[in-house]
């Protein structure tokens, strides 16, 4: 079911009027030529909280970025400042023309008025401002509202997906996140969109943006059927498997959502999994093995179908020593290698035979460093 608007554009006044660092920009720079865009608008019609602030301004927003937060970080070439103020981050930028020399390509810029930048935005229903002067006012020139009603994703223009590829991704992040629909034409557009003209680290950070998404899972594979990017379903259905096995308590905390859809997307399932796929001959052997994996690795293979690892997250990997390193510098053991060759020994000796008690440990562990432990 796709989001409706649930917030009345009057009552957006409200908002406006009633927010703290809202009234603190207006008291800072004066309200004129200052309007909230994008996404905060957007967000707010749908009844939603915008968890960021965007401001377009008609000026230089460099003094107020600063004004707002000292340590604002401020792109001279864009014009834009992003501040953190009581902890909402608060973007600002200065109302602009754009112009893309090539396909793909970084935008040349130039100020303009609010109409202009509104126009060069990447989809209608994040084309829409209101004024800080006159709050009671929407300003919609690309019928944002209306698609936002009719749950639509559209683009403002024919060579949108041309210029800025990356706005492909975000089609499907948007379409996963609110259940819209492209618009046809829109929709048809989508073949010109060339992810291979955009630098990789931009691709990247788009994904990365999907990856932090409720609806992460659907957007890729929507990007996958639009053909943006080839990512094969059993990779979707691991991911899948791996989020649910985060869940249990013995693998809660192993890797985070979005480092796991991302891994899985790119997992070297049968690398990895032949490495890891046969029981370990002893539990020190599994401990030794599994240690040389990441967490999220581990978390993968798992979910591939790796069993034994469920005894190494719950049982194996929690072992731990009563001796340290000190206790075996004390014992005469010389400082260097011996040491972890005797940690080593103590600690294989409990993971396989159950050896316990410091003073068993430090026996084991000096008897080790003293046959093996000095390199010739």
């Amino acid at each position: 079911m796709s989001e409706t608007l649930r917030t009345d554009p009057a009552r957006l006044a409200g908002f406006i009027r009633g927010n703290p660092i809202l009234g603190r920009v207006g008291y800072l720079a004066g309200p004129e030529g200052i309007y909230l865009v994008g996404g905060a608008v957007r967000d707010l019609l749908l009844g939603h909280d915008p968890l960021d602030l965007d401001l377009v301004v008609e000026f230089d927003p460099e003094k107020l970025g600063l004004d707002l937060d000292p340590e604002a970080l401020v792109h001279e070439r864009f014009q834009t400042a992003e501040a953190m103020v009581d902890g909402t981050r608060v973007d600002i930028a200065r109302a602009r023309s754009e112009r893309y020399p090539v396909p793909g390509a970084l935008p040349q810029v130039a100020p303009a008025d609010i109409n202009r930048d509104l126009g060069r935005r990447d989809f209608t229903i994040n084309a829409i401002a209101i004024p800080l002067a006159d709050p009671g006012v929407l300003l919609d020139p690309h019928r944002g509202r209306q698609d936002l009603e009719q749950g639509v994703l559209r683009v403002l223009h024919d060579k949108s997906f041309r210029d800025d590829p990356t706005r492909a991704l975000r089609a499907a992040r948007y379409s996963a996140r609110f259940h819209y629909d492209l618009a046809p034409a829109t929709a048809d557009l989508l073949a010109g969109a060339d992810l291979g003209t955009v630098s990789a680290d931009r691709v990247k950070a788009e994904l990365e943006l999907i990856a932090n998404e409720s609806n992460a899972l659907e957007a890729l594979r929507l990007a996958s059927r639009w053909q943006l990017i080839e990512i094969p379903e059993d990779r979707l259905e691991l991911a899948r498997a791996a989020l649910a096995l985060g869940l249990e308590p013995a693998w809660a905390g192993t890797a985070k959502p979005p480092d796991t859809i991302l891994a899985a997307i790119r997992f070297d399932r049968d690398g990895v999994c032949r490495k890891l796929g046969e029981e370990p001959p002893s539990p020190s052997a599994g401990v030794a093995l599994a240690d040389g994996f990441s967490g999220t690795d581990l978390l993968l293979a798992r979910a591939a179908g790796v069993s034994w690892l469920d005894r190494y997250r719950s049982d194996w990997s929690a072992v731990e020593l009563e001796i340290t390193g000190t206790d075996l510098l004390a014992a005469g053991v010389p400082e260097g290698h011996a040491v972890g060759v005797g940690m080593s020994a103590a600690l294989a000796a409990k993971l396989d035979r159950g050896v316990a008690g410091a003073e068993e440990e430090l026996e084991i562990a000096c008897a080790a460093a003293r046959a093996g432990g000095v390199r010739g």
